[in-house]
């Protein structure tokens, strides 16, 4: 299956995190969507990866995402290696998406922005057309950063208002991350899940605020973004 837009994180629920609504509002504006996920999150302090898989699986039907594929790559143990930059191109070649949305390139994980540098130079030689891999070359067309871990202002924002009750859905279907904690499973390390799910929600409004609507996402380009007509450019200046 061909996609328009591929979403390419280090674990289960990273996407819906970063950037789930955009997801959302793509499948539903008829385009084919995809997730891969390149470990399946088995050194998380919390759920099992069968448990996590689950999850991910429900979480993508509530997304309306055509496809989603786990790498199984170790976890808390990415790092740029040719047979893992293989294995992501194959998956490009095989989806041909037009689109990709990567990690943001800095980070407190070392998986995101490993993640972020893994699939760019996938993406990369996916379109050496004598690189040693299976199927034809291919590269996608853009390549979009999810701004949502990182302390940086975003390229470009996506109103999401009316996905967003569908996207915590999609979050809180990881109930083994996200479910309140109870004094017997208090865990002797921080655990940033504890707030991860409300912080998203603000980082949401935040963004939201940016373009004047309630709720959006943040994303990165590293090119210029072209505007053809600068009189109907949306978002007020003043």
């Amino acid at each position: 299956m061909k996609l328009d837009l591929l979403a390419i994180a280090p674990h289960p629920d990273d996407v819906e995190l970063t950037c789930g609504g955009t997801m959302i509002k793509m499948a539903q504006a008829g385009y084919r969507t995809g997730i891969l996920d390149l470990t399946r999150g088995e050194t998380g302090s919390r759920g099992t990866p069968e448990t996590r898989l689950r999850e991910a699986a429900r979480a993508a039907k509530i997304m309306g995402t055509k496809v989603r594929q786990n790498l199984g790559f170790p976890d808390a143990r990415l790092h740029v290696c040719d047979e893992y930059k293989a294995a992501i191109a194959e998956v490009i070649r095989e989806l041909e998406p037009h689109t990709v949305v990567l990690p943001y390139w800095e980070g407190r994980h070392p998986d995101h922005y490993t993640a972020a540098r893994l699939g760019y130079e996938a993406c990369f030689i996916a379109g050496l057309k004598s690189y040693p891999l299976t199927g034809e070359a291919f590269r996608p067309f853009k390549i979009l950063y999810a701004a949502a871990y990182a302390d940086v202002r975003p390229t470009l924002c996506v109103d999401i208002t009316a996905q967003y009750d569908r996207r915590r859905q999609a979050i809180l279907s990881y109930a083994s991350q996200f479910r309140p904690v109870t004094k017997d499973r208090q865990s002797k390390v921080s655990l940033p899940l504890d707030e991860l799910e409300g912080r998203m929600n603000d980082t949401a409004r935040y963004y939201g605020r940016m373009i004047g609507v309630k709720y959006a996402e943040g994303f990165v380009v590293k090119e210029a973004v072209q505007i053809d007509d600068v009189v109907n450019v949306p978002v007020r200046s003043m």
